[in-house]
């Protein structure tokens, strides 16, 4: 121990441990979003920043407890972008609950983002500024999700295998990809598009 730190007697080491123990367990859980731009211009995004680099992007605030993500929050949005691109509501919402449950502030431990997990170097593409905006999250990804069931000639299930794993990997398998991940996710959506559909 550094001898020019002293203690007051009153702040023995185990009472101070204990103290802090207490402070800690009282502070919500937070998951600060933390962006920054590398010299290329991409924009990279995580909930961990790894260097000084990042720069805070969005403060999250607590969560209250005992309430869960009401699933019915965006429809508006959704029905909108599944007009504008001619998908059906129930697959946008499905893709939305498997992506991120209805989280307009995820991030995947992969860097994508938003309600329907758009990786940062698609945002451009997809006309999204801001990916933690509902109302463009949903409407990039929906525009995304249409060409790809125009690629795959409106076979929803491979549309979907390359919304999860890539176009190009779809390519390759001719095919949903024998991707644990991918026929898992796949399995998911179909199975929440059946729900909403038939609900």
């Amino acid at each position: 121990m550094d001898k020019s730190i002293r203690l007051n007697p009153i702040w023995k080491p185990g009472i101070w441990i204990a103290v802090c123990l207490i402070l800690l367990s009282a502070l919500p859980a937070m998951a600060d979003i933390y962006m920054y731009i590398d010299s290329q211009g991409v924009m990279h995004f995580t909930n961990v920043p790894t260097s000084s680099d990042y720069r805070i992007y969005i403060k999250e605030r607590p969560k209250r407890q005992g309430r869960q993500m009401d699933a019915n929050r965006f429809d508006r949005y959704i029905d909108e972008a599944a007009g504008l691109h001619g998908v059906d509501f129930p697959l946008v919402k499905a893709v939305i609950r498997a992506e991120s449950a209805f989280n307009p502030k995820a991030v995947s431990n992969k860097g994508a983002l938003g309600l329907m997990q758009i990786m940062p170097a698609n945002l451009a593409a997809f006309r999204v500024n801001d990916p933690f905006d509902p109302w463009q999250n949903i409407m990039g990804g929906t525009r995304y999700l249409k060409a790809l069931i125009q690629r795959f000639d409106g076979q929803v299930p491979l549309a979907l295998a390359a919304y999860n794993a890539g176009p190009r990997a779809v390519d390759m398998y001719r095919g949903i990809p024998p991707i644990p991940e991918t026929e898992a996710y796949v399995e998911k959506v179909m199975k929440f598009f059946y729900l909403y559909k038939n609900g």
